[in-house]
């Protein structure tokens, strides 16, 4: 039986696989996210994740820009375009991005200096700018599907903050702002997400190819996390999980 000739899998049998094929891939299984939350980062090797880290950050408004630039859809629009205000806030010191330089701050960064991004590693920014290509390029429901490693940040959001005020306590709880802020957000936004996917990937082959681009996504995140390791850890890197195409 053909991709073109396979009937769609039935809405909980999709989000299944969605949710099976992000949670063997995604980055809480990364060394330097399980030394995270071990307690055994250094505070450089902290400093060098966060610095890194808010390059990521700074995509994220403009993809979901694009994403709302490319909808045809206004309730949809409405809807998206909270992300973009969720991050970039409505007035300076206000957002995501400003709650993740207080946490630069707060592990001992200058501000400034992160902000400019000047020390990003170039990997980190070929992988982020990677995750900005493939919403501009691939169908406008596969850029929705690649938003869908927000399905697990709650729970990794959960962890990292009782692993910080627990093993960095040098580190005031105040500037876990962001990591708190994300929790309810990231549910309520991959709640809004999947409904999206599961409505509008209608056929197998849009389904594949939405876990396609969740898996892509993955990549991505993973890259940044093994770029920092390459950095800062000088230990061989662990290779994410292949593509299995089970829906058994």
């Amino acid at each position: 039986m053909t991709e073109l000739s396979r009937a769609p899998l039935p809405k909980d049998a999709f989000i299944d696989w969605l949710r099976r094929e992000g949670a063997r891939r995604y980055h809480d299984h990364h060394p330097v996210h399980i030394r995270m939350h071990e307690g055994t980062l250094t505070k450089e090797q902290l400093q060098a994740w966060v610095l890194n880290r808010f390059y990521y950050q700074t995509r994220i408004p403009v993809k979901d820009a694009i994403i709302v630039s490319r909808s045809e859809d206004a309730a949809f629009s409405r809807q998206w375009v909270r992300r973009i205000h969720d991050h970039i806030g409505a007035e300076d010191g206000d957002g995501g991005l400003a709650l993740w330089l207080r946490l630069a701050e707060g592990v001992g960064l200058d501000r400034d200096r992160v902000a400019s991004c000047v020390d990003v590693l170039p990997g980190v920014r070929f992988a982020c700018d990677a995750y900005v290509q493939l919403v501009r390029e691939r169908s406008f429901v596969e850029a929705v599907a690649s938003s869908l490693t927000e399905f697990f940040a709650p729970d990794l959001m959960s962890r990292r903050i009782a692993a910080w005020e627990k093993h960095y306590p040098w580190v005031s709880p105040d500037m876990l702002a962001y990591f708190r802020s994300r929790v309810p957000r990231a549910r309520r936004d991959s709640e809004e997400a999947i409904e999206y996917v599961v409505t509008h990937a209608d056929t197998y082959a849009m389904q594949k190819k939405c876990v396609e681009a969740l898996i892509t996504k993955t990549q991505i995140l993973w890259h940044l996390l093994d770029c920092v390791w390459l950095a800062h850890f000088a230990e061989p890197r662990m290779a994410p999980p292949s593509f299995a195409e089970d829906v058994s």
